[in-house]
């Protein structure tokens, strides 16, 4: 099976970029995904087709003509309190906080869910995709999400998470399944 990932465009900036941001594209987003569309129109293809059910994935999943089917389990993690926060906001208020959390994927500080059950819950779901006829399936997802699949197929460690950047419109793709992936790109 290969299941390709596409990060979603960004609705904002990125030095904006808040925790769980679940704001729609902007006019930039919207123009981003029209100039990739030659290049990624054919992942349409697929016989599956996901989102995650951030507005950005949807909206980034319909222009790229692939009516994708939101999956809960492809969510960015939930940063709990921290939700639509910056990272620079967070840090003035919480230093110590955002310490632990960077240094210890077990800890979730705001809340919410720790690094490590994230890779987990997305691991999960890459395992559990569906045989289907023509071996593809296409989802549209945040960078945190593609980020989090890497280390699952890759068998990181944790930390590696933070060593690691995917930009908006960005195509990785694994092969293989239950469990035993391969990274795949170009």
């Amino acid at each position: 099976m290969l299941v390709t990932l596409i990060a979603a465009a960004r609705g904002t900036g990125l030095l904006d970029t808040r925790f769980g941001d679940d704001r729609p594209l902007d006019a930039a987003g919207w123009h981003a995904v029209e100039r990739a569309l030659p290049a990624l129109a054919p992942l349409a293809a697929a016989e599956l087709r996901y989102c995650s059910p951030s507005p950005c994935a949807r909206q980034t999943g319909d222009v790229l003509g692939l009516a994708p089917l939101a999956q809960p389990a492809l969510r960015d993690c939930d940063m709990g309190r921290w939700h639509g926060m910056t990272l620079h906001e967070v840090t003035l208020r919480e230093p110590a906080a955002v310490n632990a959390w960077l240094t210890d994927p077990r800890t979730a500080p705001h809340g919410g869910e720790p690094l490590v059950s994230f890779v987990t819950r997305v691991g999960s779901w890459l395992d559990t995709r569906p045989e289907v006829a023509d071996g593809r399936v296409v989802a549209v997802t945040e960078p945190s999400v593609i980020r989090a699949a890497m280390l699952y197929a890759l068998k990181a460690p944790p930390h590696a998470y933070w060593r690691t950047e995917v930009h908006p419109l960005s195509v990785i793709s694994f092969s293989g399944g239950g469990g035993h992936w391969n990274l795949r790109l170009g």
